[in-house]
């Protein structure tokens, strides 16, 4: 069997089973996630040195193994013969190519079929501002970020510019003008294309992530010059995402950059997605919206009572993390011993849960 017929019968594998991720790796057998577990496909086993070679450079075009062989290293996106893509990252350890392959769903999901609070679609409203979706990679942040930008897609007409790497689900134009741009493949860097679409004449933009100081900065600027402006971030908390957002400036512009953010930031969402009881997953989100009193509290630097003022504002439809890990449990979706690995304090959590 060709390494192109092996790859096209692991990836159907990995589809059939509906798992997320397909991991090649020397001495171990192709290994897929299902429902978050790692499940070796013994059957296949174990893949040499030369076996994965053979895979990796059937995923790669010419340039793409040049850029490899190169930097060591590689993310891009592959389309599997019309059925569905994958997030591809192929990288070296200890001399050996290893692949990590995410499988991408086909069609984008709503916030209902994602199982999201509904109260998500208010941040599809506002015609500028910024909003954040944050979490450790692997949560989801990029399905809610798709999910919120296709229904500002059905709703309205609007020009939406997305900046990603790799671009991962592919928007279908319904009553939107869609234009996706892959770093490396359309643009050098998140911060130049950023820059670019001011001339572009964008309404809403979509940054798969904020990497630097000028991306950051930029994407600012963008919300408070009349866009609306989508990102992620690898933070676990709303709190945790404004010091980061300040922190990564000079002292100095720390003041300036509170006072654009209480102006520009719509809210934060903040997800991790949780093993349920009977299988599968499902997220908990803390939920943050950007009132007037979370405003004050940035531009005054008192963001450590941000937890306090989300916990007090059930009503404008704000959550923390412990209270929606709380509901989940209540609702036996997900058992207290793993609510508890997740939660960022588990001793409030243990206290919600007796109340």
């Amino acid at each position: 069997m060709t390494y192109i017929a092996k790859l096209k019968t692991l990836l159907s594998q990995t589809i059939k089973q509906q798992a997320s991720d397909l991991h090649l790796s020397v001495g171990h057998p192709p290994i897929i996630r299902i429902t978050g577990r790692l499940v070796p496909l013994s059957r296949k086993g174990n893949l040499s040195s030369s076996d994965i070679e053979g895979l990796a450079y059937s995923l790669m075009s010419d340039s793409q193994r040049q850029k490899f062989l190169a930097q060591k290293e590689i993310d891009f996106s592959y389309a599997f013969d019309g059925k569905a893509r994958f997030r591809i990252n192929i990288f070296f350890q200890r001399g050996n190519i290893s692949c990590a392959l995410r499988l991408l769903p086909g069609k984008i999901p709503t916030i209902e079929e994602l199982n999201l609070p509904n109260v998500l679609h208010q941040f599809t409203a506002p015609s500028q501002g910024f909003v954040l979706v944050t979490g450790p990679s692997g949560q989801g942040k990029s399905t809610t970020l798709a999910s919120l930008i296709d229904e500002i897609n059905h709703n309205r007409a609007e020009h939406i510019i997305t900046i990603e790497d790799p671009i991962e689900y592919v928007f279908e134009d319904d009553l939107s003008i869609i234009d996706q741009r892959e770093v490396h493949q359309d643009t050098l860097s998140f911060g130049r294309a950023l820059r670019s679409t001011f001339r572009q004449d964008p309404n809403v933009i979509m940054v798969g992530e904020m990497r630097d100081l000028e991306t950051m900065g930029t994407a600012l600027t963008a919300a408070e010059t009349g866009h609306l402006v989508f990102t992620t971030l690898h933070t676990n908390s709303a709190s945790q995402t404004i010091h980061r957002v300040v922190d990564v400036f000079p002292s100095e512009q720390q003041g300036q950059i509170r006072a654009q953010l209480s102006g520009s930031l719509l809210g934060v969402i903040a997800q991790r997605l949780i093993p349920r009881i009977k299988g599968g997953l499902i997220p908990a989100c803390e939920i943050m919206f950007a009132t007037p009193a979370i405003a004050n509290l940035i531009r005054e630097n008192k963001i450590h009572e941000v937890p306090l003022v989300i916990e007090t504002s059930a009503d404008l439809g704000m959550i923390t993390m412990n209270k929606s890990l709380a509901n989940l449990i209540r609702a036996r979706e997900i058992s207290m011993e793993t609510a508890m690995n997740y939660s960022l304090d588990p001793a409030e959590l243990k206290s919600l849960i007796r109340k």
